[in-house]
């Protein structure tokens, strides 16, 4: 939303100052012009980047209006919905996960968490790592390590669409 109005904000003061000083607003819209800056930027921007960069920056432009979906109160979800299973498995069992990570939308752990189970990414990464823990077949320096490279890679894929339009100019 802040986005926008930056925008509208830009747009007055350019075109109200312009006015102000006695210019005139026909001179300003030039089409061609439009078409040739567009054109240019459009055609930089194809020719320098992968298809899935392109399509990438295709789904990722109605996120700019729209602002993250990661705000503090999902953060502090997050946390709290790792404390209460952390702290059951510790004093029911290990095996108490095991349960909770099967169905989810079902666990009455998960069910008090809504915005994490409405999250599909969020709840493959919670599921597949508690499930890991359940197994006990890697230590947790290894599964540590397993996450930090998986949040890595997320991070470096989101990336892709800033990357793909910072070639344009």
């Amino acid at each position: 939303m802040l986005v926008v109005l930056g925008y509208v904000v830009v747009v007055v003061a350019v075109l109200g100052g312009y006015a102000l000083t006695g210019g005139h607003m026909g001179a300003l819209y030039q089409p061609a012009e439009l078409i040739i800056i567009g054109g240019a930027a459009v055609g930089a921007f194809i020719s320098s980047n992968s298809g899935k960069a392109i399509k990438a920056t295709m789904k990722a432009m109605p996120s700019l209006l729209k602002g993250s979906k990661y705000k503090k109160e999902l953060y502090l979800d997050v946390m709290a919905l790792l404390y209460v299973l952390l702290s059951k498995a510790r004093r029911e069992g290990i095996l108490f996960l095991e349960k909770e990570i099967a169905d989810p939308a079902s666990s009455s752990v998960f069910s008090q968490y809504p915005r994490i189970l409405a999250d599909a990414k969020m709840m493959e990464f919670l599921t597949d790592y508690l499930r890991m823990m359940v197994n006990g077949n890697m230590n947790a320096f290894e599964i540590e390590a397993l996450m930090d490279h998986e949040i890595e890679t997320v991070r470096h894929e989101a990336e892709i669409p800033a990357h793909a339009l910072s070639r344009v100019g």
